[in-house]
């Protein structure tokens, strides 16, 4: 035999996974998201992590990180590693299945016409062979890459996607921080009003059945023709709750930097942004809902003329849409500054809702504004401390949770962090709606009393935009 068998299992319904190398380097604790299930690492697997290791991209630290885990479980185990190593160790408790690698040459199984010493067919060759010499038991491959599993599905092999990293199933489900009441509300729920400690808002107590549902900080609204209703969840427990009323942004004697919200959602969305209290916000939406727009201008506010943060802290993963444009020249800012042409286009909007200083008061506005907004790469974000700033995170659904992980621990007391993006727009290999650091943040997050998130629905471009974003 070219490879030892594994050992008969009892248990037949106990599947043995083929992992491919891109599904080891997207996520390293994949070893141990099989539950009870086998897993099978074919040697060019193993080489192909080797060749992958160099570098400080987030694919070299993930294959160090691999081997690392792989090292850790062979070594703690004295057996003979034939016979397979328990994937079972004290970090990871959910783990009972065993990891089989291979130790010996196999021979092509695989149709005369595929290439011999490609990878990918090298690891099928892999496959057919479990599959041929293991008819006992499921053999599955699991593979990121969409074509290896159809090379997989032609041969009669079955293959999967990688799917535990996946928050959601069904993005449609993500959490909006929205709740629309329905119209027999407060006949089932009562209407308990209490003054606000300063009589700027309403505090409602609140009791029914819907209140299992609420999540604090969630907005709730209920449109009755002239006499709209918008509140917030400030507490919540079992059939109880509170709710507060919010500050109308949209009203010119509300305005942010000279902005007024032109919408419901962007009415909530200022409400998260002005709140001292919440230090963690999330906004998703379509290009033109104003998520930028609106963040700056509420950074803009609490920095100069509250003085709440000391600056504005900028950055965003820099992924080109199209071909890449070669290095750019200069420091950190100016290698970043065209990545940031949404800052430039925001700020010429900001700095033009203020007219009495003329065009020089103008210039001396967008100088001092420029003086107090820094724009960073993500690159050296690991290791730093923001303490007072107002940090925020564009195109946020092009990170992955542990890059979304190391920037949002960079936040030190007094830090505001916003983290925005359209997760229907993403441009990282391997990363899906369902996976993105951005929708992983938003479920994890929901319902702490310190964070808020809200999803813009609303385009307010253009007519041209908005028709374009339904037709095209």
């Amino acid at each position: 035999m070219p490879i030892r068998k594994a050992p008969a299992t009892p248990n037949a319904a106990i599947k043995l996974f083929v992992l491919d190398t891109n599904v080891l380097m997207h996520d390293p604790t994949s070893l141990f998201r099989f539950e009870e299930h086998d897993i099978y690492l074919p040697m060019f697997v193993l080489e192909e992590l080797d060749n992958n290791k160099k570098g400080m991209t987030e694919v070299a630290r993930n294959a160090r990180q691999t081997s690392r885990f792989l090292d850790g479980l062979i070594s703690e185990e004295a057996q003979n590693i034939e016979d397979g190593v328990s994937l079972q160790t004290q970090a990871n408790m959910t783990a009972t299945g065993r990891l089989y690698l291979q130790t010996q040459f196999i021979e092509q199984e695989l149709p005369k016409n595929f290439a011999n010493g490609k990878a990918d067919n090298a690891i099928l060759g892999v496959v057919m062979y479990l599959h041929n010499h293991e008819p006992k038991r499921t053999v599955i491959l699991v593979s990121k890459d969409i074509n290896m599993r159809i090379k997989a599905r032609a041969l009669g092999l079955d293959a999967q996607d990688y799917f535990n990293d996946k928050v959601l199933e069904d993005t449609d489900l993500l959490y909006t921080g929205v709740l629309q009441l329905p119209p027999d509300f407060w006949d089932k729920h009562g209407k308990d009003m209490k003054s606000g400690p300063q009589g700027e808002h309403t505090f409602y107590d609140i009791q029914g059945p819907l209140c299992r549902d609420l999540l604090v900080n969630q907005f709730v609204y209920q449109e009755n023709g002239d006499n709209p209703f918008y509140a917030v969840v400030t507490e919540q427990s079992g059939n109880t709750a509170m709710l507060r009323t919010l500050t109308d942004y949209t009203h010119s004697k509300n305005a942010i930097w000279g902005i007024t919200a032109r919408n419901r959602e962007q009415s909530f969305v200022l409400n998260l942004l002005m709140n001292p209290d919440i230090d963690f916000v999330t906004l998703l939406g379509q290009a033109g809902t104003g998520k930028t727009l609106l963040t700056l201008a509420a950074g803009l506010m609490q920095t100069l003329e509250h003085k709440l943060y000391s600056e504005i802290i900028m950055t965003r993963v820099t992924v080109p849409v199209g071909e890449d444009i070669g290095f750019l020249p200069g420091t950190e800012e100016e290698k970043m500054s065209p990545w940031m042409g949404a800052l430039d286009d925001n700020l010429d909007v900001l700095n033009k809702s203020d007219d009495e200083g003329g065009e020089w008061g103008r210039a001396a506005t967008r100088d001092l504004i420029r003086s107090r907004i820094k724009i960073k790469s993500l690159n050296f974000m690991r290791g730093r401390t923001f303490l007072n700033k107002y940090l925020i995170i564009d195109e946020a659904q092009n990170l992955t949770p542990k890059q979304m992980k190391t920037l949002i621990t960079r936040a030190g007391p007094g830090t505001k962090v916003v983290c925005m993006g359209n997760i229907a727009q993403i441009d990282t290999p391997y990363l899906t709606e369902g996976s993105s650091g951005l929708t992983y943040v938003v479920d994890r997050f929901k319902g702490w009393q310190h964070s808020g998130h809200v999803t813009l629905q609303r385009g307010e471009r253009s007519r041209l935009a908005d028709h374009a974003g339904e037709v095209l």
